[in-house]
């Protein structure tokens, strides 16, 4: 009950750290949103649009005539979804006449296989859905209707037509869906036809009452003109049709800017803006990030980066300051990948652009070459390690910039005429975004982030602990070494982090320094654990992680790469000298606890990815021989004890990424030991022959 209410109030808190995070956010956005109102623009029939390019701010209608009437009704018809009820029930009979059945007449050899196999199969069918015959055929043989909408618990759900099936299909799904393993001989002698029964049912006079509400909602006008679709472009003529809807356009503005009120309707429709993304992107956080979102940390910059940036643009536009055009917006998409990940800086970059767009009069234009800066900006900056990536990045930005701005004008000014003042705006922009290292700087020392520059900095082999290893523990750091590189490696086919589980490989041991040398790969064949109890050993083995973390905090070394100290043997056992002390003691209980590593467990990919490098690395090295079989089935059986023992089952690690680690292991050992295929000797009939 207790930890009941403690996760209750952990949700809740949570729940109001959004409410917080997201209000907040959003007032400090809208408060500095510019709100200009006024109209301007002289238009006549036939003649060029001499002004930038309009946007609709607002939805607002045009007159259709009959034919668009009829060609909107075809399409509501084709559109529509009809709605079938959903029966629970017929599943749960069917499956315990199933059982019935398999109780009182199937009592054949290998018919609980089958029975199994049946309820597994009546399982999925009944869950995707089962209709008569003739509602699927009636289906089937209109045109429209390729969905349809299945009523479970109040709530429908729309569902293709072809995931759906009859009775007919239904058996045959059953009969053919694994004739490898079951016999289709066998399973005609089940009964199965009656165990099949309809559980959709046409709902009627909800499928007509909706469908007659759609046709009578179809409106008379030819069209609207949507809320931040295009109107006309600089340069273009103004046809009969676009000088309809530019007329519909001042008609509806003049009508709303009569309507003589004191609410702020355009403050009201920008904090709703500025509201739907921000709870969406907490929504993709909440879904997809969680962990981001549980550390204060990274909530925190996930949204002060764009918010600050918003700010920043409207005191722009409002004060008409420059040219909202300089601001380096590339700028947060970089520093969230450099701390977190690609997704989550393309999601929060496309939420700011979305927002600063619409402050702006020719948004559409400011979109595309910020989005795609933006993802430029991710795939050429994935993993920084030198300050030249930077001025690397900033080129390749202003480049972007220079080269759609360029193709855009021509496709809209149809000649060359172009704003060099845009290609100065680019200039500044990317000028800016060299700042991004020392921002950087600051913010890992705001934040206590670790930034791909500081772990190159830190696998240095010339730092000052790395150095001290090398001369304390020279078998700890070669075994380092090794494990580092096996670590990047497989980091890199996985789709990991390479750098980080690179660094912190390289630091995984450091508590060996203590007492280099009880452990095997500093001794030279003299063991001290000879003369001490295999608990005692235990207990100096296992201290190397705590002294390790000590080590760390004395060298403040961040947090980022302590977790590899105290999560690379997780909480797995001594097993060494666990098994020889229950084998000295085979009728005592053993406390267990005395053998265990304080842990925890893997709990991120690179976690994972060094502790099965380093087990595999450290056992290789006790190997008799080194064959191909031998290196084999040794990366095999630790990995699958590991997995077994459920060392990975608090990590985002999957068994497809095991499999390929596997292979990456396998083959580097093999290259590191030089294992060779055996030569065939010479047959006894070709030496005599070469003696004669």
């Amino acid at each position: 009950m207790k930890s009941s209410k403690q996760q209750r109030r952990t949700s809740t808190s949570r729940f109001m750290m959004k409410l917080v995070l997201v209000a907040l956010s959003t007032a400090l956005i809208v408060y500095f949103m510019p709100r200009g109102d006024e109209f301007g623009y002289k238009y006549e029939l036939n003649r060029p649009w001499n002004y930038g390019l309009l946007i609709a701010p607002t939805k607002f209608p045009i007159l259709k005539n009959d034919s668009v009437i009829r060609q909107e009704e075809e399409t509501t018809m084709r559109n529509f979804q009809p709605y079938y009820n959903y029966d629970r029930s017929v599943r749960d009979t069917m499956l315990n006449r199933l059982y019935t059945y398999a109780a009182t007449e199937w009592q054949g050899e290998n018919s609980d296989v089958y029975v199994h196999h049946i309820a597994d199969m009546l399982d999925t069918i009944y869950q995707r859905g089962v209709m008569s015959g003739e509602d699927y055929a009636r289906l089937k043989d209109k045109e429209h209707h390729k969905d349809i909408r299945i009523v479970k618990n109040n709530e429908a759900v729309s569902v293709p037509l072809s995931r759906v099936f009859s009775l007919r299909s239904a058996y045959d799904y059953i009969m053919v869906e694994d004739t490898s393993k079951y016999s289709r001989l066998v399973l005609r002698q089940y009964n199965i036809n009656e165990l099949l029964l309809p559980n959709l049912a046409y709902d009627q006079m909800k499928s007509e009452t909706e469908l007659d509400e759609r046709m009578q909602n179809i409106s008379s006008y030819n069209g609207f003109v949507q809320a931040g679709q295009k109107i006309v472009d600089r340069g273009e003529t103004v046809t009969d049709e676009v000088y309809d809807v530019l007329r519909s356009y001042e008609k509806d503005y003049d009508r709303r800017n009569a309507i003589d009120t004191n609410i702020p309707y355009r403050s009201i429709g920008q904090t709703i803006f500025v509201l739907v993304i921000f709870v969406t992107l907490i929504t993709y956080l909440s879904l997809f990030r969680v962990d981001y979102f549980e550390n204060a940390r990274n909530v925190t910059l996930l949204f002060a980066l764009p918010v600050f940036f918003c700010v920043v643009a409207s005191l722009m536009i409002s004060h008409k300051v420059l040219n909202v055009f300089m601001l380096p917006c590339c700028l947060v998409p970089i520093v969230i990948r450099v701390f977190m990940d690609s997704r989550t800086a393309f999601m929060f970059h496309c939420g700011m652009v979305l927002i600063i767009s619409l402050m702006l009069t020719s948004n559409y234009e400011f979109i595309i070459l910020q989005l795609v800066a933006g993802m430029v900006a991710i795939q050429t900056l994935r993993e920084l390690s030198q300050r030249s990536q930077i001025v690397r990045t900033a080129f390749i930005i202003f480049l972007v910039y220079v080269i759609f701005y360029t193709g855009y004008s021509l496709h809209h000014e149809n000649d060359m005429k172009m704003d060099t003042w845009m290609y100065v705006c680019f200039t500044v922009n990317c000028v800016l975004l060299l700042f991004t290292y020392p921002l950087l700087w600051m913010l890992e020392k705001m934040f206590g982030f670790t930034s791909d520059v500081t772990l190159v900095e830190l696998s240095n082999v010339h730092n000052t602990l790395l150095q001290r290893m090398t001369e304390v523990a020279p078998g700890t750091f070669q075994h380092s070494m090794q494990v580092a590189n096996l670590s990047a490696e497989v980091a890199n086919k996985i789709g990991a982090k390479a750098q980080l589980v690179r660094t912190g490989a390289l630091y995984h041991d450091i508590g060996k320094m203590e007492r280099p040398v009880f452990f095997t790969e500093n001794q030279n064949g003299i063991s001290p654990h000879k003369h001490l109890t295999p608990m005692k050993s235990a207990e100096v083995i296992i201290a190397h992680v705590k002294n390790g973390v000590a080590l760390a905090d004395k060298n403040h070394i961040p947090d980022s790469i302590k977790r590899f100290i105290t999560t690379h043997h997780g909480l797995g056992k001594a097993k060494y000298f666990y098994i020889t002390y229950k084998n000295e003691h085979p009728d005592e209980d053993i406390d267990e606890a005395a053998f265990t590593y304080p842990g925890p467990n893997p709990s991120t990919k690179e976690e994972a990815i060094l502790m099965m490098c380093d087990a595999v690395e450290a056992a290789s090295r006790s190997l008799p021989e080194y064959t191909e079989d031998s290196i084999n089935q040794l990366v095999d059986r630790i990995i699958d004890s590991q997995v077994a023992e459920g060392f990975f089952s608090e990590c985002s690690i999957t068994f497809k990424d095991i499999a390929v680690a596997k292979t990456v292991l396998k083959d580097k050992l093999k290259t590191i030991y030089h294992t060779r295929i055996s030569y065939p000797e010479m047959g006894e009939d070709y030496e005599n022959r070469e003696e004669k």
